[in-house]
């Protein structure tokens, strides 16, 4: 039988941050690539972060950036080693509870949401890591211990940074740990293609471009590539698959460890009705009122049994072709979808009829469908609550309350998720003692847990599509095999890379520097500060 995954999440505080501090930036530099996930104090106007100009939706974000504050910070740092079979990793997760020196603008609406998910604001205002904001304000962010130093140390490893739907995520970083955010968009781009060398990904792009998930909401997402890792270790361990490890914690820093339980998805039975826009987004405007499913177990089990009814009704169709007969109801391939959903692979962005946001209950609920729909935009109104972030640790609560995906897109919820047996993934936890056991906890929202989530998502992605060659040509293939060794980056996604999804659009935000633009001064002088002179 396979058990359930449990995650040790280190919660860092100002009071063990000094502690601390060489385990992180150690951790940070030796790992494969860092994954990073945020909780903000609001957003603002949602309208604005989903404005048709990507020029606007920039300066919504930017002044979200700036009004607004990081309430903490999510960092995984995954590191593949080379003593173990293929694509195992070793993990370490680190959630940093941050409070604001400035005043700030906190939004109702998210201080709901994340008291709803268990964040404790009475920890934040009393033991929270101050930062200020901007540029430098006297203090240099090369020099001490502080948060600024930290992602100053995160900079200069030069690993590749992971999100999901990261664009606010890393505007947040950017204003609140680096510099004050140039006005344009060309310049911002500009900066990170500087700041960032070995590249960003962001894993809502993976999940829709390069998985083609159903739906790609962080829950989801981490669910559905979970348990197809535990089915290819289940059948013999022949296909594509990852392993974690975790990092064994004794002593006095057990004090500082909460343990994350996700449960394996196993068969979900009774239930049916599925809430059709949380099973889409992660997000449902009724939040724990709704009377349909917001199981994402029961949500993904339900899209696997309508693709596999799909595929046995084509079948059937060829069946009677080969045989002359002809198909008396002229059943299309998308007859079996719900009648107010439209396949994920045949959507036509820019044509999707409102009406596809309906809350119904419908048994085969194909979300992704409405990737690019008005019904988008709706759910990232919901979703952008980067209160909400999109990671909300899934699996971590036992709620019926609808978290809001990746705008950050981030809330899901996993309402139902119960321990039980069933197909799962075979991560090996390092070994825990009783009180670890003990401390084990599946009921509080973490920016921690959803940076392992959202880490977990790139490293499978990395292992499918190296393995099978999803989204990637054979000659480029080919090319990076012969480079491997030289640059290794290129092992990672190279149709991914420097690609940031936009909610909304069917092409991603390119990071990269513009032969039109210019690095901002702000930029240039943290650069020159952070490489001592070298660029």
């Amino acid at each position: 039988m396979v058990s359930s995954l449990v995650v040790p999440v280190i919660d860092v505080q100002n009071d063990n941050f000094k502690e601390l501090w060489p385990a992180m930036v150690v951790a940070i530099k030796t790992s494969s690539f860092v994954a990073l996930d945020t909780e903000l104090s609001g957003l603002g106007n949602r309208k604005s972060l989903l404005a048709e100009s990507i020029e606007d939706r920039f300066k919504a974000i930017c002044h979200a950036a700036r009004s607004r504050s990081i309430l903490s910070l999510g960092i995984a740092c995954y590191k593949k080693l080379d003593n173990k079979p293929a694509d195992t990793y070793l993990v370490q997760v680190y959630n940093l509870t941050l409070l604001c020196s400035e005043e700030y603008i906190i939004e109702p609406q998210s201080v709901q949401f994340l008291v709803q998910h268990g964040f404790d604001f009475n920890k934040q205002y009393a033991h929270g890591i101050p930062y200020c904001k901007g540029n430098n304000k006297g203090e240099s962010d090369n020099h001490g211990v502080h948060i600024r130093a930290l992602f100053t140390e995160l900079l200069r490893a030069r690993k590749p940074l992971v999100l999901h739907n990261g664009l606010i995520d890393i505007a947040f970083l950017y204003q609140s740990f680096y510099a004050h955010l140039p006005e344009r968009l060309a310049t911002f781009t500009a900066d990170l293609s500087e700041m960032f060398p070995a590249g960003i990904y962001d894993t809502k792009y993976v999940t829709e471009f390069e998985l083609r998930l159903t739906a790609s909401y962080l829950e989801y997402a981490y669910k559905k590539c979970k348990l197809d890792n535990s089915r290819s270790v289940t059948s013999g361990g022949i296909g594509p698959h990852v392993d974690v490890e975790f990092c064994q914690y004794a002593g006095h820093m057990s004090r500082y460890v909460d343990y994350r339980v996700c449960p394996a998805v196993a068969s979900a039975e009774g239930q049916t009705d599925i809430c059709q826009r949380f099973s889409a987004f992660g997000w449902c405007p009724n939040g724990t009122q709704c009377p349909l499913s917001h199981d994402t177990d029961l949500i993904i089990l339900q899209d696997e049994k309508c693709k596999q009814d799909k595929r046995k009704k084509r079948k059937r169709q060829r069946d009677k072709k080969r045989a002359g007969e002809e198909a008396a109801d002229g059943t299309s391939m998308s007859d079996s979808a719900p009648k107010n959903k439209i396949p994920h692979m045949e959507v036509d962005p820019g044509k999707t009829p409102e009406g596809h946001q309906e809350t119904t209950a419908e048994p085969c609920v194909e979300s992704g469908l409405l990737m690019h729909s008005e019904g988008n935009i709706e759910q990232n109104e919901g979703e952008n609550m980067k209160t909400d972030g999109e990671g909300n640790g899934v699996c971590e609560y036992n709620t019926d309350s609808a978290t809001n995906d990746d705008t950050k897109p981030k809330a899901n919820t996993n309402d139902s998720v119960e321990s039980r047996a069933g197909e799962g993934m075979i991560e090996k936890c390092s070994d825990r003692s009783a009180e670890s056991e003990k401390k084990a906890d599946a009921g509080t929202h973490r920016a921690g847990f959803d940076a392992f989530m959202t880490g977990y998502i790139f490293a499978y992605s990395c292992t499918v599509v190296k393995k099978d060659g999803v989204g990637v040509a054979v000659e480029e293939k080919e090319h990076q095999e012969e480079e491997e060794h030289q640059e290794e980056e290129q092992t990672w996604l190279p149709t991914s890379l420097n690609k940031v999804y936009l909610s909304g659009k069917a092409a991603p935000l390119n990071v990269v520097k513009s032969t039109f633009s210019k690095s901002s001064k702000a930029h240039v002088q943290k650069m020159a500060m952070v490489w001592g002179q070298r660029m």
